[in-house]
């Protein structure tokens, strides 16, 4: 019977251990979680785009909560979204985007090219706009990523880049 207790709470110690583990730790997340967390399509403006997994990138913040960004197909799309639209922006917690605040949801996003980052609801109507910046030292710039910068994380796109902090 003492054997048997042992066994159950060994049991119960690896199943919150596992639970523990599947929350992962704070920071930007690596290829095989954007693998598992990023959709295949999504849903913007009344279509289905897929997503460019390999142009997916996020962050888990403190309390596991999970921020993703994400290219899309905007092929499909009519020329004025195409123009802001570039891809899903998923966040399960608050964030404050470049000094505004931004609920929990699923959006669109994009960079435009006078220097504005914006957020639109899957209406395609703007929610914010906020203004980017442009790091010039960049020495790679690659298409979507997202780097640490300090409490909070950088989402470039190229060179432009927006702040991004949980709440």
């Amino acid at each position: 019977m003492l054997q048997g207790r042992y066994l159950c709470a060994t049991f119960l110690f690896c199943v919150v251990a596992s639970l523990a583990a599947q929350q992962g730790k704070p920071g930007v997340l690596g290829g095989e979680e954007i693998k598992k967390l990023a959709p295949t399509t999504y849903y913007f403006a009344g279509q289905s785009a897929p997503v460019q997994t390999r142009n997916t990138v996020g962050f888990r913040s403190a309390n596991g909560k999970v921020t993703l960004a994400g290219f899309v197909d905007t092929s499909g799309y009519a020329a004025d979204i195409q123009q802001k639209y570039q891809g899903l922006f998923i966040t399960e917690t608050k964030l404050d985007v470049g000094g505004s605040q931004l609920g929990p949801g699923e959006y669109g996003f994009g960079f435009t090219k006078d220097g504005k980052f914006i957020v639109m609801n899957v209406a395609a109507e703007d929610i914010l706009t906020v203004s980017s910046q442009t790091d010039e030292k960049l020495a790679r710039p690659v298409p979507l990523k997202i780097a640490e910068d300090g409490a909070g994380y950088k989402l470039y796109a190229g060179r432009q880049w927006v702040g991004l902090k949980a709440e």
